[in-house]
């Protein structure tokens, strides 16, 4: 579906992780550097386990840049796993003699292992968690840092904060103004730079200062008592214009897109845009938001509580969406499981995990919002090249202010 198109592969213990990414334009000032930024950011972040002391993730890129610029062919990248060499027989690829005694067996609830290997008829669980490990998120990490660059490029910015942890939650009195209740007519030019600047120093990723001693309590409480923990984040996109998406298919809706897209990202379990499901213990009058025109900034809003989507199509407000995210199911205390070999009752399996990774999940949602919104632009504006998108988005813009 749509113009831009991407796949990834590989396991969590495999040689490495490769992303291949199709349909962007060429002349899109991309680096190595553009890429390693982001594969970092989601290194980091309070909760996380040892399995990130071990990986450093760099992108080696194969095919599609040259002297820093796209080339309009597949971007096709690789992400080794530096653990490989703990895990060459475990994961080889040639038949091992010794595989049935290291064979898993006991599956964790909450994870893909005794689903997967329901499905796919599989005796070594391994064959499954491998695969629906959330390492797999560095491909799409490094994916989205190309998407990220080009919809800069066109003026778009799109960052991530956490809003909750456990039971500890951010102010909203506290949050900025591109929340339900501020909308583009009482946005303020933000600088974006500075709030990615507060956001990163964040060791949670708040925004709400007051809130963040509790986030990091709850983590740490979780970690003592040999939990894990969930919460919430949200991604934010400015700039985006209106009329990407569309009314007139179900699987062309920007807002079905963007779900799809989050729920699509390991441990995710809701997704809601703007006022979401506060919008349904609301009367419309609070709901909807009210239009409004000026010569100077055209039809505007004074409220975003659709979160920049109507009807399936961006209106030009920010796109604001929020996406919550379960507690990781690998417990340093684990739970109760059946060994799919002896029916027995068994401890489920153990593998090394977070305590938190909503911080480091907030980064994937980044990635994904950038994959989708890249793509609508696309969708909307064609172009093989970036000056051929930014002379055709330059003159709808030029349309919309006559309108």
């Amino acid at each position: 579906m749509g113009n831009l198109r991407w796949l990834t592969a590989g396991e969590s213990h495999g040689p490495g992780l490769v992303g291949i990414l199709e349909g962007m334009p060429a002349g899109v000032p991309l680096t190595a550097e553009d890429i390693r930024r982001d594969l970092s950011r989601r290194q980091q972040g309070y909760g996380r386990g040892r399995r990130q002391e071990i990986e450093s993730d760099e992108a080696e890129i194969l095919s599609g840049i040259r002297d820093g610029l796209t080339l309009g062919s597949p971007i096709a990248l690789l992400i080794r796993n530096r653990d490989w060499e703990n895990w060459r027989e475990i994961m080889a690829v040639d038949q091992v003699a010794d595989h049935g005694r290291r064979r898993l067996t006991r599956p964790r609830p909450g994870h893909a292992d005794l689903s997967g290997g329901l499905k796919y008829g599989h005796q070594d669980l391994r064959n499954v968690l491998e695969r629906s490990s959330a390492r797999e998120t560095a491909a799409r990490v490094a994916l989205g840092a190309a998407a990220r660059r080009f919809l800069e490029e066109l003026g778009i910015q799109v960052f991530a904060h956490v809003t909750a942890i456990g039971d500890a939650a951010a102010d909203p009195e506290r949050m900025a103004p591109w929340h339900p209740e501020a909308g583009r007519g009482r946005l303020p030019r933000l600088d974006v730079a500075a709030l990615r600047r507060r956001i990163e120093a964040s060791p949670v990723r708040t925004l709400d200062a007051g809130a963040e001693a509790a986030m990091l309590a709850a983590v740490d409480r979780a970690r003592d008592d040999l939990e894990s923990i969930g919460g919430v984040f949200e991604v934010v996109a400015l700039g985006v214009p209106p009329g990407l998406g569309s009314h007139v298919h179900w699987d062309r809706r920007a807002d079905a897109r963007i779900a799809q897209a989050m729920m699509s990202i390991q441990a995710m379990k809701g997704v809601e845009i703007g006022a979401g499901f506060e919008a349904a213990r609301r009367p419309g009058s609070r709901v909807h938001d009210e239009i409004f025109y000026d010569p100077d900034v055209g039809y505007y809003r004074e409220t975003n509580r659709a979160g920049g989507i109507e009807g399936g199509m961006t209106n030009g407000e920010p796109v604001v969406v929020r996406v919550a995210m379960k507690p990781i199911p690998t417990l340093r205390r684990p739970l109760r499981s059946v060994d799919m070999e002896t029916h027995e009752p068994v401890e489920a399996a153990r593998e090394r995990s977070d305590t938190c990774a909503v911080p480091r999940a907030a980064v994937v949602g980044e990635a994904m919002l950038c994959l989708v919104l890249a793509d609508l632009v696309l969708e909307k504006f064609g172009g093989d090249s970036l000056a051929e998108v930014r002379r055709n988005l330059d003159a709808y813009r030029e349309s919309l202010a006559r309108r």
